[in-house]
């Protein structure tokens, strides 16, 4: 057999090795990422923690982005919209930043940064000169109950 000529064992060996790619040198043990917060549901322990966590993280988001009231006004924690999408920014960007990260999560980050700023402007809007209160909205009494049930008995698939 010349030393070039490879038995098919030998052949079959770097044809896998092939196609298993490059070695992974390490993975992590944990998944990436951060579990999001779900505020409906916290406990009262639970809710202290996720609201300083998400409080120290918004003071030093606003003035590392340099973000106006205009987005981000002082009353946010007010605003359930605001609190919404400033926890979805918050979870994103420890995601973004954890050291398992593959190294997209940076851009990542800004691009969906730069994808929210219209809406923390549309959910902070009136609050720059000081916090206006909104009316909050009820669904108390306006669903009738009959009707309600009469229309999920159905499918509406068209």
């Amino acid at each position: 057999m010349n030393e070039r000529e490879m038995t098919p064992e030998q052949i079959e060996a770097v044809i896998s090795a092939q196609l298993a790619g490059p070695p992974v040198l390490a993975r992590p043990a944990e998944p990436t990422g951060v579990p999001p917060v779900d505020w409906r549901h916290l406990s009262d322990q639970e809710s202290r923690i996720a609201w300083t966590a998400l409080r120290e993280w918004v003071e030093w988001f606003t003035v590392r982005y340099e973000l106006p009231i205009s987005l981000v006004p002082a009353c946010w924690w007010k605003h359930g919209e605001l609190v919404e999408e400033l926890s979805a920014l918050h979870i994103l960007h420890q995601a973004s930043f954890d050291k398992n990260d593959t190294g997209f999560g940076p851009i990542g980050w800004h691009e969906r940064l730069a994808q929210a700023k219209g809406r923390l402007q549309r959910a902070g809007s009136g609050c720059t000169s000081g916090h206006d209160e909104l009316r909050l909205r009820s669904w108390a009494g306006k669903t009738d109950e009959a009707e309600w049930d009469a229309w999920i008995d159905q499918s509406h698939a068209g």
